[in-house]
């Protein structure tokens, strides 16, 4: 089902998420939420350029003008990477300066969905936003404690969400027209002894690859009869996101952190916090673009 995994960039991040392939011009934007951190990594070059900004950064995804849209600790903004000028658009929970934004992907209809979490991870406080191309943003979920992984199916039916601390992937009735969602089921449940679920994406054929947090790995899930499929490993415990790129979108980047390990861990798992890939048979999807 896929190749040997490889690290492609000795990253040392101590919170790396949030990969976004850039599929027109070929490179993969992530972040270092911690270290307030905008990485680009150029797969040609392989070079790995990164821009810092004064807060955390939790998510990146692409507009459709060119710019970037950033999900970050106080609020949700647009940044030019040629002027470098980050202009704020909203920020939804400008009254809970104890959150900030975590993880964020845009739908198939062009709408950012975004997530909060509380910065000492106190439970319930985060909510799940969304972001519509008119720039006005809707609470979609509400209480959540640690906002992450989304994904849309192939067919734009379903989508699917994770709360990490709940162990689950939810599956909500989609309708792209509207942006609305209606809770299905809990799709798949991962065990405590395999890490939490963080950041996810989802292949071509509908299934869904979850980043284990804590649990060294990836696994594959059909999420419709919430079965795992495959489980690939990789040498850093916190794996936390991955997503579909290449020319073929079928390389499976990874992104992972080091955050919180003790010297023993970080003997065992020397590449925590580096971006790895591996090819896979499965292939992506194009990510969803803003606007």
């Amino acid at each position: 089902m896929f190749d040997k995994v490889e690290g492609v960039f000795p990253a040392k991040a101590t919170l790396g998420e949030g990969p976004h392939w850039d599929h027109d011009n070929h490179h993969l934007y992530w972040v270092d939420i911690l270290e307030k951190k905008l990485h680009l990594f150029d797969p040609q070059q392989n070079q790995n350029h990164s821009v810092q900004f004064d807060q955390y950064i939790g998510a990146v995804v692409r507009s459709k003008s060119g710019q970037l849209l950033l999900a970050m600790e106080n609020g949700i903004y647009q940044y030019d990477l040629q002027s470098q000028k980050l202009t704020f658009i909203t920020n939804p929970e400008k009254n809970l300066s104890g959150n900030r934004f975590n993880d964020g992907k845009c739908d198939p209809a062009g709408r950012f969905w975004a997530g909060t979490m509380s910065l000492d991870e106190t439970e319930g406080q985060g909510s799940l936003y969304r972001l519509d191309p008119s720039g006005e943003s809707k609470k979609i979920l509400s209480p959540v404690t640690i906002s992450n992984g989304l994904a849309w199916s192939p067919d734009h039916s379903f989508m699917y969400y994770i709360d990490t601390p709940t162990s689950e992937v939810k599956m909500y009735q989609y309708d792209e027209k509207s942006g609305d969602i209606r809770f299905l089921k809990t799709s798949v449940s991962i065990p405590r002894s395999s890490g939490y679920p963080d950041g996810m994406t989802i292949d071509s054929d509908g299934m869904i690859w979850v980043a284990h947090w804590g649990g060294a790995r990836v696994t594959r899930w059909d999420p419709q009869s919430g079965i795992q499929l495959d489980e690939i490993s990789i040498p850093a415990k916190n794996v936390t996101s991955c997503t579909f790129g290449g020319a073929n979108l079928d390389e499976l980047y990874i992104t992972t952190a080091r955050i919180g390990m003790d010297e023993e861990e970080l003997s065992h798992y020397p590449q925590s916090g580096n971006l790895f890939r591996v090819r896979t048979k499965a292939k992506g999807i194009p990510a969803y673009l803003y606007g």
